[in-house]
């Protein structure tokens, strides 16, 4: 089977398990196996490459942006789970790192202050990201000779000589 997207395809042009050879409007190419197939929101979920092992990449493509495509064959399911090599406790170790990381960051975001000032801290905290941070209300702050007005309260992260006025 072999064609282009348009809006009357079926389902059936992408059934769980199909080999497909697809070239996209981008210009890539790639091979790959249907994961699933969201019929609302026209995405294909394809997994690239076809040799065993532990790792491989997923695309997530919107099917308006499908040149062409061929069918290579029927493959096994590729959501067998005694095939599936996903290791739960290194997802669950990313997910929470990175939910620290984003309370992390959240904690550096100044409430009420201009982008400049956001932009200063920001430039500061990645010289000083090892120091904890602190609180202060001021108008006024000196920080490393630099003079900044900042008529607001933020979270502030390093030694700074801080003049409150």
């Amino acid at each position: 089977m072999e064609g282009s997207i348009s809006n009357s395809s079926s389902n059936e042009d992408f059934a769980v398990g199909c080999m497909l050879s697809i070239k996209t409007t981008l210009g890539d190419e790639f091979d790959g196996q249907v994961i699933t197939f969201d019929r609302p929101s026209n995405i294909l979920v394809l997994q690239e490459g076809s040799k065993p092992g532990p790792r491989r990449n997923i695309r997530f493509l919107k099917t308006n942006y499908i040149k062409e495509f061929s069918f290579l064959g029927q493959s096994e399911d590729p959501l067998d789970i005694k095939k599936c090599y996903i290791d739960l406790q290194s997802l669950q170790d990313r997910e929470e790192l990175a939910l620290r990381q984003a309370e992390a960051d959240a904690e550096r975001i100044g409430v009420g202050v201009t982008t400049e000032a956001q932009g200063i801290f920001d430039a500061l905290s990645k010289t000083y990201a090892h120091v904890p941070y602190s609180h202060f209300d001021c108008r006024r702050a000196t920080v490393m000779n630099l003079l900044l007005d900042l008529n607001f309260s933020m979270r502030i992260s390093w030694f700074l000589i801080l003049d409150v006025c």
